[in-house]
């Protein structure tokens, strides 16, 4: 991810402001918020605090001190996917959400202050991936990095990348570098010549359930010894470890089906 870096001392990168257009903050909205948080307590360490109630029940995540994420609970009347959602930074929510309806997207929440912590939006882009929007205000975001338990990267899976990268692009400035790669055509997106994200398009590959969505890789010590905690807490693994660009990779579900990936060394 790219943004502006304060030293935290030899177990990782604390966090200033983050640059524009550069992911900020990822949180997941669940149906059953206390198995939840015994998952990924237990999964990646974190311990919770209190966070802004605007949209029910919420925590912030925190590792050693550094709050790394957010989650919260779906009302019981609403039956939408439980999926963990990138927020992107701006400096101007509202005129950020105006932008993505103009070029095709859709904002779904929001723009709304969560207390004094920031203003936000959700929406989603033309293929239909969900993805926030946040303008910080006493919450940065993600306030640490590069250690196991924080988010490592985000990517998009979608149909075909090249075109909704132009989305992405438009809206939050990006910068796009194209490749082809055998398992799809990929995009890295750029904030200031650094990689902040990636968008993969996997045409009819696509999960039929899913539709186009995010994926949030965190980073753990051990991909193989976590895949088995993940298994022993109740989730799922949906393939095999695999060595990919950035270390070894593989994807996995919570108890509610909430996907993600884990990250580690080769």
């Amino acid at each position: 991810m790219t943004e502006a870096r304060e030293s935290a001392g030899p177990n990782g990168a604390g966090h200033t402001r983050y640059a524009p257009g550069a992911p900020c903050w990822v949180s997941l909205m669940a149906h059953g918020l206390t198995a939840t948080l015994e998952f990924y307590g237990e999964l990646f360490g974190w311990t919770f605090q209190p966070g802004p109630r605007q949209l029910g029940p919420y925590v912030r995540a925190e590792l050693d001190g550094h709050v790394v994420a957010g989650l919260g609970q779906l009302p019981p009347d609403r039956h939408l996917p439980v999926a963990w959602t990138p927020y992107l930074a701006s400096e101007h929510v509202d005129a950020t959400a105006e932008t993505v309806r103009l070029c095709g997207g859709t904002i779904g929440v929001g723009p709304l202050d969560a207390a004094d912590a920031g203003r936000l939006a959700i929406g989603s882009d033309p293929c239909g991936a969900v993805f926030g929007v946040w303008q910080a205000a006493a919450h940065l975001g993600t306030d640490l990095t590069g250690v196991p338990g924080t988010p490592a990267w985000h990517e998009l899976l979608t149909f075909e990348a090249v075109g909704v990268a132009k989305f992405y692009e438009t809206v939050f400035g990006h910068e796009r570098e194209a490749e082809v790669r055998a398992d799809g055509d990929y995009v890295t997106l750029r904030v200031a010549g650094r990689p902040v994200a990636g968008i993969r398009g996997v045409g009819t590959a696509l999960p039929r359930d899913r539709g186009p969505h995010w994926v949030t890789y965190f980073q753990v010590s051990d991909v193989d010894e976590a895949l088995a905690r993940v298994v022993a807490l109740g989730g799922h693994v949906l393939g095999p470890a695999r060595d990919g660009a950035r270390g070894r990779v593989a994807t996995v579900a919570d108890p509610e089906g909430a996907r993600f990936s884990l990250l580690g060394g080769r």
